[in-house]
């Protein structure tokens, strides 16, 4: 009796152990379905959001490349303009410094031509004035003998843009005639407004300041 006993206790022990190993086994196996389930939320949560990562960062890429663009073809006009006015301006005065010598110049001899030569360089209501002028100035001259020649001594521009300049001249003017025969050099300032008339830089304003 007790031996049967002992054996039915002995039997129920072990199919608990058996049912506690298969629990044991079942959760262990439940939770390692589970980590292995998390774990591939994981991996797909990773993978959905490389693409996004990958699209801001070119974003940003193309977005730098667009801003510095922008920043060297602002930079490049600028230079371009400042380019642009700095040629004009040289350009413009050393118009300046002929015309300036061809206006101080002259010789009663050869008067009308001297006189085709200013109004050629000139434009405006300074071409207006000088041609106005010139007829009455023409028999003085011839009459008097008189022979000038002017040089620059000294230049620069006082402002610049592309298509007008105003230059400040400094010129020496050899001058003689019937009552002085013996020439004299007289020291002059001189303001010229250039402008561009048709690719041409033309005097459109003489000042003696």
């Amino acid at each position: 009796m007790t031996a049967a006993v002992d054996e039915d206790l002995g039997a129920a022990e072990q199919s608990q152990d058996q049912a506690d190993r298969i629990d044991s086994t079942g959760i262990a196996n439940e939770d390692t379905d589970t980590d292995a389930h998390r774990g591939g939320e994981s991996i797909d949560c990773g993978r959905s959001r490389s693409p996004r990562n990958r699209r801001a960062r070119i974003a940003l890429v193309v977005t730098t490349y667009v801003c510095a663009f922008s920043v060297a073809a602002v930079l490049g006009w600028q230079l371009w303009r400042e380019h642009t006015v700095s040629a004009a301006g040289e350009a413009a005065k050393q118009a300046a410094i002929n015309y300036a010598q061809v206006l101080t110049s002259i010789d009663s001899n050869n008067v009308d031509q001297n006189f085709a030569d200013v109004l050629n360089g000139a434009t405006g209501d300074f071409k207006d004035m000088y041609s106005k002028a010139s007829v009455q100035l023409r028999q003085l001259l011839i009459d008097n003998k008189a022979v000038a020649h002017g040089a620059v001594v000294e230049s620069a521009i006082q402002s610049e843009t592309k298509d007008k300049v105003v230059a400040l001249l400094m010129i020496d003017q050899t001058v003689a005639n019937a009552a002085r025969p013996d020439s004299r050099v007289d020291r002059s300032r001189m303001k010229i407004t250039m402008e561009k008339v048709d690719g041409r830089w033309l005097a459109s304003e003489v000042e003696l300041p």
